[in-house]
């Protein structure tokens, strides 16, 4: 696997955009994330665990590990050629740096820590796709996981979270895989148990 002719660029390290709206409630239509149907409606795709096994050869590939350039002030990354057309991704981590809540639309994912440690922060719960701007969430849905090199996670559809360096001093590095490529990614703020839609990014602004 080689990162020539893919581009490399720093990404900031500033928060997600602020902006109010007024609270709701949690719409009906939210379900356990556990419940979620399989995104795997053509046979040819690749399953999440088929994802997760690509984040892991290739986090498994020294030479390029050791090949992204690391920013000290943002986050960095190359994309990849991943399995049966999906999209992924190698990106850096300074220390202190993070996503901000988020999901990734229609797509399934999976990620792996390549160095270092991350923190994942996520909702148990499948939220509705569209048709809202607030969320109050209810009790029990936040969980926390850390991934230290060689762990990682894979998740469905309409999966919320925001990805962290906790580390004050080392970077970390991970591999990302989504399937079918990211149609659009949805950036939310978080304040106590309101979870609110800020922006909605397509391809051209991360590509």
């Amino acid at each position: 696997m080689s990162v020539n002719d893919v581009s490399v660029e720093a990404v900031p390290a500033g928060a997600v955009p602020a902006g109010a709206v007024p609270a709701g409630a949690v719409p009906a239509g939210a379900v356990p994330a556990e419940a979620a149907p399989s995104a795997r409606t053509d046979p040819a795709a690749p399953t999440v665990a088929e994802l997760l096994a690509f984040a892991r050869r290739t986090a498994a590939d020294a030479e390029l590990i050791a090949s992204l350039p690391l920013d000290p002030e943002g986050r960095t990354w190359v994309r990849l050629e991943g399995p049966a057309g999906s999209e992924a991704w190698l990106i850096g981590w300074p220390p202190g740096t993070g996503t901000g809540w988020h999901d990734h639309a229609d797509s399934v994912g999976a990620f792996l820590t390549a160095s270092g440690t991350l923190k994942e922060h996520s909702l148990a719960a499948r939220l509705p796709t569209d048709g809202w701007k607030t969320l109050e969430l209810t009790e029990d849905l936040d969980r926390s996981r850390e991934l230290t090199t060689g762990q990682g996670r894979a998740f469905g559809r309409h999966h919320v979270h925001e990805v962290l360096n906790e580390s004050t001093t080392e970077h970390a590095v991970s591999v990302h895989a989504y399937y079918p490529p990211l149609p659009r990614i949805r950036r939310y703020s978080r304040t106590g148990a309101v979870l609110r839609l800020e922006q909605t990014e397509v391809p051209e602004d991360w590509q």
